[in-house]
């Protein structure tokens, strides 16, 4: 096999603004070392760990046997679309016609489709900083600038309204909006949601792009209102983005949907039609029962999701030198180790970041995170508790253990 290095300049300048996403090199070290026989327990992956229910499977299925395996719409299957109107209608509020539907493979698709058909060089993103990893990556990949704004663990990870004014410039065409989010877990109540809306109403220039991927996981009776919903006078200029990936537990099905302007939402499908073609015809037809189908099992995952958001954040609070709020939905937890920093593992490892911190985690206890600068606010990491509580629990033993033996 060839190992010779490519010629210079053979790579587009544009892969050399990116990195990998380093959620999913996080998850990969953490595999590959149970391959090799280690004992790791496994919190970095943002996924659910239930099974996709059986009623969406049995869609699946019943679509294979009736010979849905074909080429299909760029945009979605027209039930598909169906389907995310009317649930954009009976949960949001939203009137989107199916015309103004867009399902691709994956949220991460969408937001790269709508920023790819939108940005020009020189253009600026908004996004708060924790941020999901590929945000940035997808407007450098645009040759766009992320701007980002830093949040607090004392303001609970929120965008603030002064915040949000400040970074607006004139060549700010995006805020990328999140929540609940990830990973913090942060939520916003109307009143916190109306404050940054305000200011988007003043600068009519600014679109805003609502990721709600996680907003079936909310907790402690927690209402979440979307951004368009919330402030009806920015609908024109808002695309209001889903999945079914983590509230349906449909992560390899590799379905995201938004609902947005029908202009932009024609620019993303040329764009598609030139990337992937079409979303997977069977995970068409599985989202589509996700989406129409029983929602009773909802309930469920949130009540456990909950009760494994409870155990982690008490357990990570008696760790020695981490500090640990208590996030209202998704299903993470975004914990400082602020006080950790320049400590000394027993072998006399330093720990002068929060990639050192996960690092010796991982090979001293077999724990997998993810550290806090993937996602632009250092020192902190992610634990991802979808995960068992059993597993949750020696886990969060384990990261005790590792934090009582620093000096």
């Amino acid at each position: 096999m060839s190992s010779r290095a490519l010629p210079e300049g053979f790579l587009a300048r544009s892969i050399g603004r990116i990195q990998p996403a380093q959620t999913i090199a996080a998850n990969q070290k953490a595999r590959d070392l149970k391959a090799q026989g280690r004992d790791v327990i496994a919190l970095g992956a943002g996924e659910p760990d239930f099974d996709t229910p059986d009623n969406i499977k049995e869609a699946a299925i019943a679509a294979i046997r009736r010979g849905e395996t074909k080429y299909t719409a760029v945009e979605g299957i027209p039930e598909l679309r169906k389907a995310i109107s009317a649930k954009f209608k009976r949960e949001n509020g939203l009137d989107y016609a199916p015309a103004q539907c867009f399902a691709a493979p994956g949220g991460k698709s969408v937001i790269f489709h709508a920023l790819l058909a939108t940005l020009n060089p020189g253009d600026e993103v908004i996004m708060s900083a924790p941020y999901w990893v590929s945000y940035p990556d997808i407007a450098l990949f645009a040759d766009a600038r992320p701007v980002i704004v830093e949040t607090s663990i004392e303001n609970g990870f929120r965008l603030k309204p002064e915040d949000l004014e400040r970074a607006i410039t004139p060549k700010t065409k995006w805020l990328i909006f999140n929540q609940p989010g990830n990973p913090s877990g942060a939520c916003y109540t109307r009143a916190q949601l109306r404050a940054l809306t305000d200011v988007l109403l003043r600068h009519p220039h600014v679109w805003i792009l609502a990721d709600d991927m996680y907003e079936h996981l909310v907790y402690d009776g927690f209402r979440f209102e979307t951004v368009a919903s919330a402030e009806p006078r920015l609908y024109e200029r808002t695309l209001t983005m889903n999945g079914v990936s983590k509230a349906y537990a449909m992560t390899g099905w590799r379905i995201g949907y938004c609902g947005g302007p029908e202009p932009l939402i024609k620019a993303m499908a040329k764009l598609q039609s030139q990337t992937v073609s079409n979303p997977a015809s069977i995970s068409q037809w599985a989202s589509v029962e996700a989406l129409n189908g029983p929602q009773d099992f909802l309930d469920e995952f949130r009540r456990a999701f909950q009760e494994r958001r409870d155990l982690v954040v008490s357990m990570l609070n008696q760790a020695y030198g981490i500090e640990c709020t208590r996030p209202e939905g998704a299903f993470y937890v975004y914990a400082s180790i602020r006080k950790l920093i320049g400590r000394c593992t027993p072998a006399g490892a330093r720990i002068a970041t929060d990639e050192d911190f996960v690092r010796e985690l991982l090979e001293t206890e077999g724990v997998a995170a993810v550290h806090g600068a993937a996602f632009g606010l250092s020192p902190f990491f992610r634990v991802s508790y979808a995960a068992s509580n059993s597993s949750l629990e020696e886990a969060c033993r384990r990261i005790q253990r590792f934090c009582a033996g620093l000096h």
